[in-house]
């Protein structure tokens, strides 16, 4: 029957598989999927592999502030006050979980001055003419503010990780001043879309910007067993082609804008 279709009318064909593929790449938006192109639907049958970012894709990406870890002679408030007026500058859904925690105790936020935003590491802000550093702990090393404080509230900042929170160190003028730990909550219908893709025989991977230790326990939530973690954004493509170089078809699922570059 195809053939003879093909004979008798070849035009039907040309006309046809276009517009499926249009059909297709169109209730993929819908559903919030995305397709590159016609090529890259014809070869959707082909994926082995299953790569999710954390924040807003496998978790809710609403995060709370659940913890504040002063050092000694620190105050709390005043902590969090600069902390959010610094992150005021930032749409990542960790500042805006700081801010947010702010605003819930009232606090009177102040103006920003030289806002400068370190992706996968962190801010840096002048607050009441006060030099305002928040990030992990890599961004604190290498912007040289490992003080003597930082060994006994890193520890406890680190043993926050373990519960899958993330902790974000806050520096005031040269020195580290406490922990702001934030927490996200994992999607409820992320276990069973990981549980789905595996039974598929597919490999599922996590590619987040967050530390080791959270990211491992986030993935743990939902079975996990692959974690790529402390990635920074613009390394994203690299592990992504490092993948693709062991000869697997990667689909990449997340949310953000700094997730584009992966995707494409």
């Amino acid at each position: 029957g195809l053939v003879l279709l093909v004979i008798g009318c070849p035009c039907a064909l040309g006309l046809a598989t276009p517009t499926a593929i249009m059909v297709g790449t169109g209730k993929g938006a819908e559903s919030g999927v995305l397709i590159r192109s016609g090529s890259a639907l014809e070869t959707a049958h082909k994926i082995d592999t299953v790569v999710f970012d954390k924040t807003g894709t496998i978790t809710e990406g609403k995060p709370r502030v659940t913890d504040i870890l002063v050092v000694p002679d620190a105050e709390e408030t005043e902590l969090l006050r600069l902390a959010a007026t610094a992150e005021r500058g930032s749409e990542h859904p960790l500042a805006e979980a700081i801010v947010a925690a702010a605003r819930d105790r009232a606090l009177d936020l102040a103006d920003v001055a030289d806002f400068e935003a370190m992706p996968g590491r962190g801010i840096r802000a002048v607050v009441d003419g006060r030099v305002v550093v928040l990030g992990n702990r890599r961004l604190m090393e290498e912007q040289g503010l490992i003080g003597e404080d930082i060994h006994s509230i890193g520890a406890r900042g680190e043993s926050l990780t373990l519960e899958a929170k993330t902790a974000m160190y806050v520096a005031v003028d040269g020195a580290v001043q406490g922990v702001i730990a934030v927490a996200d909550t994992v999607k409820p219908g992320a276990q069973l879309a990981v549980r789905s893709l595996q039974r598929m025989g597919i490999n599922v991977v996590m590619l987040t910007d967050d530390n080791r230790s959270t990211a491992e326990a986030i993935a743990r939530q939902v079975g996990l067993n692959k974690v790529i973690a402390e990635v920074l954004p613009d390394q994203k493509v690299e592990k992504i082609r490092a993948l693709q170089t062991e000869g697997r078809t990667i689909a990449m699922v997340g949310d953000g804008i700094n997730d584009a570059p992966a995707m494409a």
